[in-house]
């Protein structure tokens, strides 16, 4: 049966009709058409025996078909895996196998109605408890080095979505631009609360400032959701203002979304003088917690610059010390939330999920402190992530993707701090013995092995990793070495 999720989006493709819902490159798509071809996608798969909460693997690339295919599975009661088309083969298959997905669907032609549907297993994979009701599996970096599938359910993340739009109120009138990825729960809600509220949904298959611009003011786009590196990218480059000025003259962006990283209090200000008929809303969320769990609107900014802002509508938040026990009003510690909207869990891992809560609250592994009346600013992180770009990169998993080269005796990954990307990925590697480092070789080594956003920026070579006090590899002493200038990177 149909998931809550989709039948709302049915319910407005009913109320929209010839409106556009879609529009892409050289693709419209109306609410009416949006509807009856993933209700023709949704039988297809019924016919081929697709089960109720059965995984189904689905490509994507910010086309207008993508949603589509999104909901032709969630008609047919299956759980949308989205996976990136420029996913590595190799990972896209290891995916298929976490998941069981039986089916995969590419409807990369501009025809919508071609069947597109490929059979990736021949059996389905056995029923799952913890999929009953679900509507996405996302995968995100594990601190194991593998990566987690999140389960979001119909429910869930329609609740969250509802209660993202109690407070920005999107409307018909809304031409939003689409940017980010589909394959991430950020790309999502903003794709669906749009087409939710009957607006249009412009979608750009990537990310590119001259033409992100361009289509801003073409296409009078209203919202935009971003990760600050996109911004520091526009304002890294001087030839991109007369453009930003014309969007700027234009007043028809009313207003920026970013989240997916730390913004900075300078990028922050930058952006709000740029664009000062614009509102900025600075979102924190997880995949974990489906997403915007707290909201920074222009108030909070001026009175507590930089912080992360107030929990959104259902949301609950406490910071407590490593025991778990709440700290006092002003100090550093854990920030747990609690809302109705959290995952159903992480696939097949309970083990995880357990230890991913405590006392039902969800532990995000960021540092955080109360500054006002519910007002939070993050203060770090206990988790080792690097945020590059505002995609999430645990070092274990570049780690382990070099240690399987044949050269390679030991590595070690950090984030360095950058100006554009916020951070950089820096990694160390000991050779094996008698063997010498081929940083050709080493590229193509991870290239099918890592996503282009975990690519390694800068090498370096030792021999040996270094050690902190405890006699243990220790990360904060590697990027010690890279700040004083002991370490140089290998040439390229």
């Amino acid at each position: 049966m149909p998931g809550a999720l989709s039948q709302a989006l049915i319910d407005a493709c009913q109320r929209g009709a010839g409106s556009p819902a879609l529009q892409g490159e050289q693709m419209l798509i109306s609410f009416a058409q949006l509807a009856s071809a993933a209700q023709a996608l949704a039988t297809r798969l019924r016919d081929a025996g697709l089960a109720a909460d059965e995984p189904v693997q689905v490509a994507v690339s910010n086309l207008p078909q993508d949603i589509v295919a999104l909901l032709g599975v969630w008609l047919a009661g299956g759980v949308v895996v989205a996976v990136h088309r420029s996913t590595p083969p190799a990972l896209a298959a290891a995916l298929q196998q976490r998941t069981g997905a039986r089916w995969g669907i590419d409807l990369s032609s501009p025809d919508i109605g071609a069947d597109a549907l490929q059979r990736l297993a021949a059996e389905p994979p056995p029923p799952r408890p913890l999929l009953v009701g679900a509507a996405l599996i996302i995968f995100t970096s594990g601190s194991t080095g593998v990566p987690k599938g999140v389960v979001i359910g119909h429910d869930a993340f329609l609740g969250k979505i509802n209660q993202i739009d109690r407070l920005l109120r999107l409307g018909a009138d809304d031409r939003t631009l689409l940017v980010l990825n589909l394959s991430f729960a950020f790309g999502l809600w903003v794709a669906l609360l749009t087409l939710l509220r009957g607006g249009t949904l412009v979608m750009a298959p990537k990310f590119e400032p001259a033409s992100f611009l361009q289509t801003l003011a073409d296409q009078r786009i209203t919202r935009v959701g971003m990760v600050p590196t996109m911004m520091r990218v526009v304002f890294a480059d001087p030839s991109h203002r007369p453009a930003v000025d014309r969007v700027v003259q234009q007043g028809s962006l009313r207003q920026i979304w970013l989240g997916g990283e730390a913004l900075g209090l300078s990028l922050a200000q930058t952006i709000r003088q740029t664009f000062a008929g614009t509102d900025l809303v600075d979102i924190y969320g997880l995949t974990e917690t489906a997403t915007c769990d707290f909201f920074a609107f222009a108030a909070d900014f001026a009175a507590h610059p930089g912080c992360i802002g107030r929990p959104s509508p259902q949301v609950r938040f406490r910071i407590v010390d490593a025991a778990g026990h709440p700290v006092v009003a002003g100090a550093v510690g854990e920030l747990q939330i609690r809302s109705p909207y959290l995952m159903a869990g992480y696939l097949d891992a309970p083990e995880l999920t357990a230890a991913s809560h405590q006392d039902g609250w969800f532990k995000t592994g960021d540092l955080g402190c109360e500054r006002g009346d519910q007002v939070v600013e993050l203060m770090g992180r206990q988790k080792e992530v690097i945020s590059r770009g505002g995609n999430k990169v645990t070092p274990v998993e570049i780690e382990q993707a070099l240690c399987a080269h044949a050269d390679v005796a030991a590595a070690m990954a950090v984030g360095v701090a950058d100006a554009l990307l916020g951070e950089r990925i820096h990694v160390l590697i000991v050779a094996r013995a008698g063997a010498s480092i081929d940083l050709g070789a080493i590229g193509r080594h991870l290239e099918p092995r890592l996503e282009r956003f975990k690519q390694p920026d800068s090498y370096y070579q030792a021999d040996a990793l270094p050690l902190g006090r405890t006699g243990k590899a220790d990360r904060g002493q590697f990027k010690a070495l890279i700040a004083a200038g002991d370490l140089q990177p290998l040439p390229r």
